[in-house]
């Protein structure tokens, strides 16, 4: 039984109570923001990073954010308190709201505000634990000219055609690449590989989102003595890693078995192995302090 609850209009309801306009320009045209977060203990995880970069999308999109950060973390300490269980996942979608027909938004006058608690498993327990396989995919990330890839929008349709080449093809995840036929990111995740020893991730340029675990890993990495930066990557650099991993809010952290049939060289990797331990230890402390 889905035990999912949903707060909108200054209430809290069950999932399959929750109800939105049909002329919400977010259903309508994928017109507003979101951001996904953890909770572990009862304790949203990096919250605050994530309503910066909540406000930060809807500000690049000219949408106003009536609510205050404060206001915001109540809200959202109000979803998990009332949540049946210590752990699960937030969604927190920020729409443009009602408004007429076409895409005009100058009539939509009152922002949508949904905060979403429910159980999320984006990968089976056992490929979290023997590695993902994944496909380079034919869908190109949108270029940053099109829509900058730091906004996180609710328009994930080529994000969606990416998975459903995986889904065809048999595999786990697959690789979005710009139109320059460089590496960006996962269709629900950032890229991480090991090279020569150095942990190496495709910078927001080549069409990463700036991802709140991503650079998590990049600040740990770096405290733990490992060498991190952000660099360009082809197909051929993914092909011939020492190992790989996939990171993100829903996905923590995924080892990669296979991309395109070539394995790298250690599933799971040293690397991997060590930032995985130092990211578990970072979220025990994390949530023993109010947000």
């Amino acid at each position: 039984m889905n035990k999912g609850i949903c707060w909108m209009e200054g209430k809290i309801h069950p999932l399959s109570e929750a109800r939105i306009s049909v002329r919400d320009h977010g259903l309508l045209y994928g017109d507003g923001v979101f951001e996904g977060v953890r909770f572990y203990q009862g304790m949203p995880f990096m919250l605050r990073e994530h309503l910066q970069r909540l406000q930060d999308s809807a500000r690049a999109i000219g949408l106003d954010c009536p609510w205050q950060p404060e206001e915001l973390t109540d809200i959202v300490m109000q979803v998990v308190a009332a949540f049946s269980e210590a752990q699960g996942y937030l969604r927190i979608l920020l729409t443009r709201g009602e408004g007429a027909l076409g895409i005009d938004p100058r009539s939509c006058t009152q922002p949508q505000l949904i905060v979403i608690a429910d159980r999320l498993q984006m990968i089976d327990p056992a490929v979290r634990e023997q590695g993902a396989d994944l496909i380079i995919a034919s869908t190109r990330r949108l270029p940053a000219d099109g829509l900058d890839p730091r906004i996180k929008s609710l328009n994930y349709l080529n994000h969606i055609l990416a998975r459903m080449e995986a889904n065809h093809a048999g595999a786990h995840e697959a690789v979005l690449l710009n139109t320059r036929g460089q590496v960006a990111e996962g269709t629900a995740d950032n890229l991480f590989l090991v090279r020569k020893g150095v942990l190496l991730t495709p910078p927001t340029t080549d069409g990463a989102l700036e991802g709140i675990t991503r650079q998590l890993m990049l600040n740990l990495a770096r405290e733990d003595g490992l060498a991190a930066r952000e660099k360009s990557l082809a197909p051929y650099d993914l092909y011939t890693a020492e190992e790989c991993f996939l990171t993100g809010t829903g996905a923590e952290l995924i080892p990669v078995r296979s991309i395109d049939g070539r394995k790298p060289r250690q599933c799971p990797g040293p690397v991997y192995q060590q930032l995985s331990g130092c990211f578990r230890h970072h979220i025990e402390q994390q949530c023993r302090k109010m947000p």
